[in-house]
């Protein structure tokens, strides 16, 4: 199961030249200073005479802090991480002097965050002012992702901390640089049917504080935004965090193309809220304001697959085929749709795992009710696509390609190589033959030569030895 936990490595420099000094000095603290102890101690029981010298004293003494001295500055310069949870931050040990020796820290204690840059490059300083304490973390020692999910963090627990302009410049910037627009498969989607009719036109995206719905949705942060759409995290009725999906029509279309693009967002929002199923993020509603088509969405707690084996590494066969087969309804509750829904962008960063273990789609990427007349767009990531999806001919079979994709991710812990055939096993020895043949039949070439369909794929999982469908969603929840 997985918690709602956040754990970001922070390697600074003096804990790194710390650990380097003491793997070096290691046979000194850890082997002999205690062989020359027990040497010692034992010379001086065979001469009693010695045991009240000052000198014995003092050479016991030092040869027993050398070694609690080394095991305590190796604690201090391994323990370089950050963890970050819905209750608050505990940090590393050698940060305690600066926290006032507390480790923990509550988010109800966080009363500023800011950001001191000494150059553009720089990815600066976080500065953290809590009750009583503050503390400086340096940015540069932490990875571009493990950045945003730390300053998302401190945005949505730190509920009395005052954020500084630039630090919220800053978190922008970088949500940008690394989601980038391809990910945000809905604004994607509307961007690319209306860009397809319309002239570009100039996009002004909401600021923070924006009221929609007569107050009583207020956008908190852009999460991204390009072209004729953006992307929200905002808060409704001033309890609920949901996502918001932007789209703008240019004023300058022809009012025979503006309806008809109108109406095409209307019915594709229509059918997307009719979809009910307990590991899908449910769309809630579809308005328009100030001629700005809006999607509100649920916004889901929990970590993107693609980040959690950043964090955490290859997952075990047991959990990915646990995890393969709440996919894998989800595929099928898609599909069984009338017409069917081709998602095209199934891929690990769209996938969240909750913290009760369940795994969810929070975007439906290129799907709509109107796939076959959307053809020649290419949406998804190139190493999850597959070979039709490429030509722009997307059909339920490459859903199930991209699925085979994800589970290699999960198994290996890296992407698989782009327009061919995924074995896991080749990479991971450990992964069994049966789940390696799996992926394999998943990623074939030709759609024909893939497993055909969600059901297929399951009937195939529940047959692996290992495979314990109880521990995960009941196949065919909440399905309508």
């Amino acid at each position: 199961m997985a918690e709602l936990e956040l754990s970001v490595r922070y390697k600074t420099l003096p804990t790194r030249v710390g650990f380097g000094v003491m793997c070096v000095s290691m046979p000194f603290w850890s082997l002999l200073a205690p062989i020359l102890l027990g040497l010692f101690v034992g010379h001086v029981y065979r001469n009693p005479e010695l045991a009240y010298s000052w000198a014995t004293f003092v050479i016991c003494f030092g040869l027993l802090a050398i070694n609690l001295m080394g095991l305590l500055l190796t604690a201090l310069s391994e323990d370089d991480k950050l963890y970050v949870s819905k209750d608050g931050i505990a940090f590393p040990l050698f940060m305690l002097p600066n926290m006032r020796f507390r480790r923990n820290r509550s988010w109800s204690e966080l009363k500023n965050a800011d950001l001191i840059q000494t150059s553009a490059t720089d990815h600066g300083h976080l500065l953290l002012t809590f009750d009583g304490a503050s503390v400086s973390v340096n940015l540069n020692c932490i990875d571009a992702s493990d950045r945003e999910q730390l300053l998302l963090a401190v945005e949505l627990w730190g509920v009395d901390c005052v954020r500084a302009p630039a630090l919220v410049d800053y978190q922008s910037k970088l949500q940008n640089e690394i989601r980038g627009i391809s990910q945000l498969s809905y604004t994607q989607m509307w961007e690319e049917e209306l860009s397809r009719r319309f002239n570009a036109t100039s996009f002004v995206p909401l600021e923070p504080d924006a009221k929609l719905r007569g107050g009583k949705l207020v956008i908190s942060k852009q999460l991204a935004f390009g072209g004729l759409s953006a992307l929200y995290l905002a808060q409704m009725n001033k309890l609920d965090t949901v996502v918001v999906k932007e789209a703008v029509i240019p004023q300058n279309a022809e009012d025979e193309s503006r309806q008809r693009a109108e109406e095409r967002i209307q019915r594709e929002a229509q059918f997307l809220m009719r979809l009910e199923h307990d590991n899908i993020a449910k769309v809630r509603d579809h308005f328009v304001e100030e001629g700005r088509h809006y999607l509100l969405l649920d916004y889901v707690h929990g970590q993107d697959l693609r980040q959690y084996v950043k964090q955490n590494g290859p997952q075990s066969e047991e959990t990915v085929l646990s995890w393969a087969m709440q996919i894998a309804d989800i595929v099928r509750y898609l599909h069984s749709q009338e017409p069917p829904i081709v998602h095209r962008d199934l891929t690990p960063d769209n996938l969240v795992l909750r913290n009760d273990g369940a795994v969810t789609l929070i975007d439906f990427g290129a799907a709509n009710e109107f796939i076959g007349q959307a053809t020649g767009t290419l949406v998804g990531k190139q190493a999850y696509m597959s070979p039709e999806q490429l030509r722009g001919k997307a059909t339920t079979q490459s859903d199930l390609y991209s699925l085979g994709c994800t589970l290699f991710y999960l198994l290996v812990g890296r992407d698989p190589t782009p327009l061919s055939t995924s074995r896991p096993k080749g990479a991971l020895p450990a992964v069994s033959a049966e789940l390696d043949a799996i992926v394999a039949l998943l990623t074939e070439f030709e759609p024909e030569d893939r497993i055909q369909s969600a059901d297929n794929l399951i009937d195939k999982l529940v047959e692996l030895p290992d495979s314990k469908p109880e521990n995960s969603s009941p196949v065919g929840a909440n399905q309508s």
